[in-house]
């Protein structure tokens, strides 16, 4: 029931108790839906922590004043202790989920947050397992999700618009085989996208593609071979991950290809937490990990085999940074996405160091061409 691009005032709280209100508050709401309409700049954030580097991370990205923050959670680690997995067996029955911290990370984070609309997507650290196998508690109660409006009924996998940016977020942690409900949601949400109306799809998730990081190398393998081709399909433009730490940009790519019609895959797994930076490359010599133990603990599968063509046939990994690896680098940081127009957006990952030397880690204008690439469409005229 708001109205776009208008800004609110608000507190929260109980005004019948004397000094139980908040501070005012104020926000914008997104622009309009449409083609011409768009919201300044989009921080992205991945990874986040609590730590000194998550401090470094937030106060460079506000002061980047967004209008619209998307975090690729590991936000809180959710924990007692720094690394509860380090400090405790994995047989203890109750695994990181110490509400103190979640309420610490809030409390941190409201500078941010009471100005600034946050959407977020699942990540591994939110799982939190618990006795009966009860997960991701703690992340589907903090967080609100317009899920009943995107029609998935699901914390985990929802859509929405903002100005002409049609945002998919989908679960790396909740089934995604083709004969499950998210990937059948996710076929009815883009066959309704209207590209004249939103021209710009956006997608994101935890767990990358398209890193060539030894951590967590090809993990997602499986998620990949069931939704990648459905995306490509529907002429996807940009996806953002997080989950490694460290900083990757591709080229535009589909099946480990270089395809002008594939998406953008932007890695910003670099946000700040408490696990130390990804540093070494599977291509690296000698650093190749064992195929069998790349699939995900959680979500288990195997899909991950050599490749059969291209310059890595018959091996798992490259020899050499991969074609569609454009940018790599260990640091922290955050990235700013404007989105100019129909065609052109402007992507800048800053490292936390750039905001004490006024520079720009990785630069990009990303183009779309849909006249060249858009495969599937709710609407056939386009531009």
């Amino acid at each position: 029931g708001l109205e776009p691009g208008t800004k609110y005032y608000y507190q929260c709280g109980d005004p019948a108790i004397p000094g139980a209100m908040s501070a005012v508050h104020a926000f914008r709401t997104m622009p309009d839906v449409g083609p011409r309409s768009y919201p300044g700049r989009i921080a992205v954030v991945g990874d986040l922590g609590l730590t000194y580097n998550t401090t470094s991370t937030v106060e460079h990205m506000a002061s980047n004043q967004p209008d619209l923050v998307y975090a690729n959670l590991y936000l809180t680690n959710g924990t007692g202790t720094d690394c509860y997995s380090c400090s405790f067996a994995k047989s203890t029955p109750i695994h990181e989920t110490y509400q103190p911290r979640w309420d610490y990370w809030g409390r941190y984070m409201e500078p941010v947050t009471s100005s600034t609309p946050m959407m977020v997507v699942e990540g591994n650290h939110e799982i939190e397992q618990q006795i009966g196998n009860k997960t991701f508690a703690a992340y589907s109660a903090r967080f609100a999700f317009p899920s009943m409006e995107s029609e998935s009924f699901s914390p985990f996998y929802y859509s929405f618009d903002a100005g002409g940016i049609h945002f998919i977020m989908l679960a790396a942690y909740a089934d995604y085989s083709k004969s499950g409900e998210q990937y059948r949601w996710l076929e009815k949400d883009l066959a309704k996208v209207d590209r004249s109306v939103t021209p710009w799809l956006v997608a994101g998730w935890h767990a990358p593609w398209y890193s060539t990081y030894k951590a967590h190398y090809r993990e997602a393998e499986c998620m990949r071979v069931a939704m990648e081709e459905l995306l490509y399909s529907y002429g996807l433009d940009i996806v953002f991950t997080g989950h490694v730490h460290a900083y990757e940009r591709s080229n535009r790519v589909f099946n480990y290809t270089l395809d002008p019609c594939g998406a953008v895959h932007i890695s910003v797994g670099d946000g700040g937490n408490r696990e130390k930076m990804a540093t070494t490359h599977a291509d690296d010599p000698g650093r190749c990990p064992e195929p069998l133990s790349t699939p995900d603990d959680f979500m288990g599968g195997f899909c991950a085999f050599n490749f059969t063509s291209g310059p890595a046939a018959g091996s798992f990994c490259w020899d050499r940074q991969p074609d569609y690896s454009a940018y790599r680098e260990s640091s922290f940081g955050h990235g700013i996405l404007e989105v100019k127009n129909e065609t052109y957006a402007l992507w800048k990952w800053h490292r936390n160091q750039d905001l004490y030397q006024g520079a720009v880690g990785d630069e990009i204008y990303i183009v779309r061409e849909p006249e060249r690439c858009l495969l599937k469409s709710s609407i056939a005229a386009y531009f």
